[in-house]
């Protein structure tokens, strides 16, 4: 948002909302009556199919959430719940404009975040298609690193990244993002703090995804080992 620590908190005055840990911000196939800039905190989205829950992504400071409610007689398609303490820019179709008067480049923000999430539903369709988990994962994270900014220097590339976002993106249960990112690691592909991954090589991470491309293909595509992930060694 603004610079302008004054500015900040005249919007946030106006159209702040704060949520406590926990709290359910709104819920699936609910009627869509604002959008939300995050300020602080984080923001879970995630879907509930049967039994099952399908976390979508995980929402940061400067990001958007809920910008369905910028179409008028929307409903939600997910569930949103706070991860941390949040706070938040509220705005529905009616109060955008007048946060327009206030901030312009909120709105610059929100279109911003609106290309990046079509962008990132390209990218996601791309990563589903793909059988192999492992692969999924190395894929999306040259994807993510690709979109973050990765030079050409040779330089080690850094994301902050959970277990829980990796796999909201590559539509894997969280234990098996975990056992793949450890088989990288453990492989020199990876280096991983806390909820920081570090890319030591992209060159040698899309070696890696060519090479389980052919695995892939050397097995005739059936997908078998999906569920046992194991990372190839560098230079395999």
């Amino acid at each position: 948002m603004s610079a302008d620590p004054d500015e900040r908190e005249r919007l946030l005055a106006r159209f702040g909302r704060r949520f406590d840990a926990g709290s359910i911000i709104f819920r699936d196939d609910e009627p869509a009556t604002e959008a939300f800039l995050v300020q602080e905190g984080r923001v879970r989205l995630f879907k509930q199919i049967g039994a099952m829950e399908r976390s979508l992504r995980v929402v940061r400071p400067g990001e958007v959430f809920g910008e369905s409610a910028l179409l008028r007689g929307s409903t939600r398609s997910a569930t949103a719940i706070a991860l941390d303490a949040v706070v938040a820019v509220g705005f529905d179709t009616t109060t955008f404009d007048e946060i327009l008067v206030f901030a312009p480049e909120v709105g610059t923000r929100v279109a911003q975040q609106l290309i990046r999430r079509l962008r990132d539903a390209e990218d996601q369709i791309e990563i589903l298609m793909v059988r192999d988990a492992q692969s999924k994962v190395v894929v999306a994270l040259m994807k993510l690193a690709q979109h973050r900014g990765v030079g050409g220097d040779g330089r080690p590339q850094a994301l902050e990244l959970t277990p829980l976002e990796l796999s909201a993106q590559v539509g894997l249960d969280v234990d098996s993002v975990k056992r793949i990112v450890l088989g990288l690691r453990e492989s020199g592909y990876l280096r991983v703090q806390d909820e920081r991954i570090e890319i030591p090589d992209i060159e040698a991470l899309r070696e890696l995804y060519g090479l389980l491309g052919v695995k892939d293909q050397l097995r005739g595509g059936t997908g078998r080992e999906a569920g046992r992930p194991r990372a190839l060694s560098r230079g395999a």
